[in-house]
């Protein structure tokens, strides 16, 4: 069973994956793992053998594009059978999974509130929405944010910089182990005292490094409240990998963007944005935080079709749904969460720190020099290999059968628990020989 601070919604949760996880015992091992949860995946597990090598690829993208459960193809279908079966009747059970969708990542979360939970189809998406919510008339909006955070997220402040709707004033990282640059909360509460934003970005874990803000993240988000700043934290690469825990360990996030496409095993299009409860149940009233992304979903009493002069929005989190959504990829992620949320985020934590010092100390063996993080804990669900043509690198490994990915200088290397301590010692034999 888990042992989370927050207790598995076992009702959210298929019988065969509770059967799966309940009997895994109390410590992960590669012997119960292979038992119990490996043969929930048969399909991605007997994907067809490397046409060079005659073998199984190795996938150590899982901090990429996580692998699938059996189940989530009988989820999707299940989606198109209502629509077969029902056509215009399927709403009921579409809407059902919407609601199961928003309850299972408020569970990740740790908050109490599901409608807290917006669907969005990008992180991006919910980042906009975002800032639709605070435009100015008068001045453009003031941003901080770090340059570590991700191209889609990067690249769309800039374009509000280039609009003229926002000025960014852009955090560089000062602090660094080993050549990983890393950022520090002197540098983030740095930035907001001396500009004094309308809002801050920064992320939960850093895409290209894996270098996890834990506590800093959360001294940050009260710094920059006592500043009178709003936060906007991008959880993509920590939830599922670390227990956020929004609503109890830190009220100061405002709002966090996220999806389901790495660890979560939901594939793409299946985002959300979270909005604190303080932010909610006023938006029918004067000076209330709304956003222009906005949809009939968003109206109060939508299926009624009133038109009023004055907008009229749902309560709660509602009030930042959007037009007629794609429902399909909240069937898409149902069973990668259930699976996260019965065996627990925590013991998967422990799991995935301890398979990476293995993974680093079997390379270090072979002669290839990873970022060795000391501790371990404050670098997320992947590890790094320095390397002054990381892209080229991660192309050759992909020919010789390791799937890996490339971010600046790093090769990023994510194993999970699919993977296998034979499949680790493989993939640094093949490495070395591809580095020579």
């Amino acid at each position: 069973m888990a042992t989370d601070l927050h207790a598995p919604p076992r009702h959210l949760i298929r019988p065969e994956i509770l059967a799966a996880t309940d009997a895994l015992g109390e410590e992960l091992t590669e012997e119960a793992l292979r038992e119990h949860i490996w043969p929930l995946f048969s399909r991605v597990l007997n994907r067809p053998i490397h046409p060079k090598l005659g073998r199984p690829e190795i996938y150590l993208a899982n901090h990429s594009l996580g692998r699938p459960l059996d189940c989530t193809a009988d989820d999707v279908m299940g989606a198109l059978d209502l629509w077969y079966r029902d056509l215009d009747a399927a709403w009921d059970g579409w809407m059902e999974a919407r609601d199961k969708f928003r309850a299972l990542v408020a569970a990740l979360l740790g908050v109490e509130r599901a409608d807290c939970v917006v669907p969005k189809t990008s992180a991006g998406q919910g980042l906009r929405a975002v800032l639709n919510a605070l435009l100015r008339p008068d001045r453009p909006l003031s941003i901080v944010a770090t340059r570590g955070e991700f191209d889609s997220i990067d690249f769309i402040l800039k374009m509000y910089a280039d609009k003229g709707w926002a000025q960014v004033h852009w955090v560089e990282a000062s602090g660094g182990r080993q050549g990983v640059p890393c950022m520090t909360k002197a540098d983030i509460t740095g930035a907001v005292a001396a500009h004094n934003p309308d809002l801050l970005v920064v992320s939960g874990a850093f895409f290209s490094t894996g270098q996890v803000l834990e506590a800093a993240l959360w001294e940050i988000a009260e710094f920059a409240h006592k500043a009178d700043t709003l936060v906007l934290a991008d959880l993509y690469h920590k939830v599922g990998v670390v227990p956020p825990c929004l609503d109890r360990w830190n009220p100061w996030i405002d709002f966090a963007i996220g999806g389901s496409y790495k660890y979560i095993r939901g594939g793409p299009g299946a985002c959300w944005l979270y909005i604190n409860p303080r932010h909610l149940d006023h938006d029918n009233e004067p000076g209330a935080l709304r956003t222009l992304d906005t949809g009939w979903f968003a109206k109060k009493d939508t299926f009624k079709y009133e038109r009023t002069e004055k907008p009229l929005l749902a309560p709660g989190g509602d009030a930042w749904l959007e037009s007629t959504s794609p429902f399909s990829t909240c069937y898409q992620a149902l069973a990668g969460m259930e699976l996260m949320l019965a065996i627990g985020v925590e013991r998967l934590r422990m799991y995935s720190i301890e398979q990476q010092v293995l993974m680093r100390d079997i390379f270090h063996g072979k002669g290839v020099d990873m970022f060795d993080p000391d501790p371990p804990a404050q670098f997320g669900a992947f590890s790094l290999l320095p390397h002054h043509n990381a892209p080229a690198l991660s192309d050759a490994l992909r020919e010789e059968g390791v799937n890996t990915d490339a971010r600046g200088k790093y090769v990023r290397f994510g194993p999970d628990i699919l993977n296998s301590r034979e499949e680790l010692e493989l993939a640094a034999l093949i490495t070395a020989r591809v580095m020579k």
